[in-house]
């Protein structure tokens, strides 16, 4: 039940933004045991004045090809499956694009389950 929101300098190639979600997906689903099928994502390209960034904040030396993640996602993962995540979709974008691992910056933002609603006015995961 996560909703992936990527923001991401504008790229030269068109498909590039939509293999960074296919990656973000596959690592999630690796990693947390994200269900077949439970994929939905925002992704978002800027120029230069939409994306602003520190490139040197706590020491880590970010460059123009910034990937920002940021994960809404039912809350009840451990601290060691959040790490094996952020550590998955580093190495996967790495590996698959390039991605420098100083450039994947990820966020999650835990909610109650009771907190979402994927459609006809119904939450779904209310207990």
């Amino acid at each position: 039940m996560p909703l992936v929101r990527v923001d991401i300098k504008k790229h030269q190639d068109p498909a590039y933004v939509k293999r960074v979600g296919q990656l973000i997906y596959a690592a999630m689903h690796s990693a947390i045991g994200v269900p077949e099928n439970d994929n939905f994502q925002i992704l978002a390209e800027h120029d230069e004045q939409h994306f602003i960034f520190d490139p040197g904040y706590l020491g880590i030396h970010r460059s123009d090809n910034l990937v920002v993640i940021q994960i809404t996602l039912s809350e009840g993962r451990t601290i060691e499956q959040k790490k094996l995540l952020y550590k998955t979709i580093a190495d996967t974008l790495n590996a698959q694009l390039g991605v420098r691992l100083e450039d994947v910056f990820v966020n999650l933002v835990e909610v109650k389950k009771e907190n979402w609603s994927f459609g006809n006015g119904v939450a779904q995961y209310a207990l």
